[in-house]
């Protein structure tokens, strides 16, 4: 259950914005919303698909292509050093095939994510020495390799850092540190990805005459994959690599990428950021989390199409392990949650297993994080160590919650959306309690969110508008796909698809009708019934027929149109509250302490559709709102302390069984019923 937050529009600059610019309303609207309303501004965002700002403009730029270009015409041995994402895998394929084709002596390293892992290392300089390397650049990597650079210097080994992450205190001593988020920085764009910054490395060696035109005809397919990869902002620079990269897949001459199209399943199709986002990156991505990344630079750089394909198909493999791996630990944490539902009432969750996979447990945490809507971190305990990776929700900052226990920890960093830690195994629980401390001395969480652009009458829904909104792709982070709410939409029909596994609705508002997809539920998992009057939150796409083009509507998120989801989630909170110790206020009791009746009224509902299989936040509206979520949760807890009803609850799933009773219970007999006595 997210709280749906619809933006802010001022209807008459986005007039202004429509008019001035010949725009269609929908777009203008956007523009506005979404802070894009200069002159420079909207130009920017909607024509620029070639202008980058010079590169010198980035402190050290200068020293880089001095000691690179010295490097080259010497002949000197030259390494570039990646990393074993999307965005390092790109960067390094990047690199290396541009110093290739102006005649360096080249080669390339990734370190191996599960022995060496992030960055650079000793034991990597020792191999890189002993075939002869002397200079190191670094790709999306290096800013905080001060050590490992020292220790280079001393092999008589220099090295060139090239990144777009945080300084960490002290830059390397390196020949030249280009990274963006440098103090003495002057560039005006600082959201560029790893391979953002060694483009403009390229550039900045091609010289005064550079033609970024026909540079981006060549990189740009590498820029766009890293781009989106790395989920930086798609403004500016980074929407121009984009916007370029897109095309160049679509008519790529890349052999690597031609497999890679191939073996996903987008052969023939539109190839959009969102396709690159769930297709291509996870299967880059996949083999860097259980293999070596090496690969998916080969792939990147062969023009051989059965070494192509061979590669193709071993990403492609790699990335079902993985899909298979995240399915295994997800299920092991359902079962988790299923027999200690206590574990997902802490403001952060914290949920451990035996040997869960490094590369794959950020992904976990992104979708329990989904599921609950919480900052949730997932460590895979391994012997007397332990290793997490956490994901929070939009206004609360993991990382520093993360650094407040740092005296726990062995090792730790991120940023406030996601981290990664190291702790002993012995530390977990206290790990646990004392994250859990910092988050509720902070007051209240913050709840997650779905943004919505705008309410819409369906009756504007049409190929037009969806059309129009071509202009504002290509989508990602900073541009999201627009959400659109759909209010007081009345359930007409339901009609199940693919054997059950999605949902085609249709929905009635005054003298309009829509159908709508729900895709990935079934008739079973579907809690509402024709009649219901509800919420839709939606995108839209285009969809083509025996060459008729027609809208598709897809639903993200559904509610009930008489529900007030905050005060739902609010309510839930004092629970929670309640149930991990913490004291209430007065009207917080009251707003979750039942009586006699209300324990009635939820029993008797039970009783008359022989227990509930639905997600039992939607009982709020099968009561008519009657009751709060809190006094639900309360009243169900005390009929299970009473053995009067099962409850099963997990990630997917939820059921509450009704258990035959022989003999008369009192319900204030129930423990949490007394405890929330004695609070009031």
């Amino acid at each position: 259950m997210k709280l749906w937050s619809v933006a802010p529009l001022d209807k008459q600059k986005a007039a202004e914005i429509q008019t001035k610019y010949g725009l269609p309303a929908i777009i203008a609207m956007l523009l506005q919303i979404r802070n894009i309303t200069t002159e420079a501004e909207i130009q920017d965002f909607l024509t620029n698909d070639c202008n980058i700002a010079d590169p010198f403009e980035i402190k050290d730029m200068d020293k880089a292509c001095a000691r690179i270009k010295t490097a080259v015409d010497n002949g000197e041995a030259i390494c570039v050093y990646g990393d074993y994402d999307a965005d390092g895998v790109t960067s390094t394929a990047l690199m290396y095939s541009y110093l290739e084709t102006i005649g360096a002596n080249v080669m390339y390293y990734i370190p191996s994510r599960a022995t060496e892992g992030y960055g650079m290392n000793k034991a990597a300089v020792d191999i890189l020495n002993s075939k002869g390397v002397k200079l190191i650049v670094t790709v999306d990597n290096g800013i905080a390799a001060v050590d490992e650079i020292d220790y280079a210097n001393s092999l008589g080994i220099d090295t060139v850092v090239t990144d777009h992450h945080m300084p960490t205190g002290i830059l390397p001593n390196a020949c030249a540190v280009v990274d963006l988020h440098r103090s003495d920085c002057k560039s005006r764009f600082k959201n560029l990805s790893g391979v953002g910054v060694a483009f403009k490395v390229i550039m900045a060696l091609e010289g005064e005459y550079c033609d970024t035109d026909s540079l981006l005809d060549n990189y740009s397919d590498l820029l766009s994959i890293g781009t989106i990869g790395d989920i930086v902002e798609l403004r500016g620079e980074n929407r121009v690599f984009v916007k370029r990269g897109l095309e160049s897949i679509m008519n790529t001459d890349r052999t690597g990428i031609a497999a890679l199209i191939e073996g996903s399943g987008l052969a023939g199709k539109n190839i959009t950021a969102g396709n690159v986002s769930f297709t291509i990156v996870p299967r880059i991505n996949a083999v860097g989390r259980l293999g070596e990344s090496q690969k998916s630079v080969s792939l990147l750089l062969t023009e051989n199409p059965d070494e192509a394909f061979e590669i193709s198909s071993q990403l492609c493999g790699e990335n079902a392990e993985r899909q298979q791996i995240e399915k295994d630990i997800l299920e092991k944490i359902d079962s988790q949650i299923q027999r200690n539902p206590a574990l997902v009432l802490d403001r952060i969750i914290v949920i451990d297993g035996d040997d869960w996979h490094q590369g794959v447990i950020g992904i976990v945490a992104s979708r329990i994080k989904e599921t609950y809507g919480k900052p949730v971190i997932i460590i895979s305990r391994m012997g007397d160590l332990s290793k997490a990776s956490g994901r929070s929700v939009s206004g609360f900052s993991l990382c520093d919650a993360v650094f407040a226990c740092s005296d726990i920890l062995t090792h730790y960093g991120g940023h406030p959306m996601a981290v990664g830690l190291s702790l002993d195994t012995e530390n977990i629980e206290l790990f646990r309690k004392r994250i859990n401390e910092y988050a509720e001395g902070l007051g209240a969480m913050p709840f997650d969110k779905l943004n919505i652009e705008c309410k819409l009458n369906p009756a504007y829904i049409s190929l037009d508008l969806v059309e129009a909104l071509e202009y504002m792709q290509p989508y990602g982070a900073g541009n999201p796909t627009p959400i659109f709410g759909l209010y007081n939409m009345i359930l007409t029909n339901i009609i199940p698809l693919s054997n059950n596994k999605h949902l085609k609705l249709t929905f009635s508002r005054n003298n309009t009708t829509i159908n709508a997809m729900k895709f990935f539920t079934s008739t079973d998992e579907f809690p509402y019934k024709k009649g219901d009057v509800l919420d839709l939150a939606v995108t839209f796409d285009t969809n083509e027929y025996n060459g008729n083009v027609s809208v598709s509507i897809i639903i993200k998120d559904i509610k009930p149109s008489s529900v007030d989801t905050a005060a739902c989630l609010e309510s839930l909170r004092n629970f929670e509250r309640f149930c991990s110790g913490n004291k209430l206020t007065h009207e917080q009791v009251l707003d979750i302490l039942p009586d006699r009746n209300d324990f009635a009224l939820l029993y008797r509902f039970l009783r008359q559709n022989n227990g509930y299989f639905y997600p039992i936040n939607t009982l709020v509206y099968r009561l008519d709102n009657k009751l709060s979520f809190g006094k639900i949760r309360v009243i169900l807890e005390a009929m299970n302390e009473l053995g009067l009803i099962e409850i099963f609850e997990g990630l997917k799933s939820s059921s509450i069984k009704l258990l035959p009773v022989h003999d008369k219970v009192s319900i204030d007999s129930a423990s949490i019923i007394t405890r929330l006595k004695e609070e009031l």
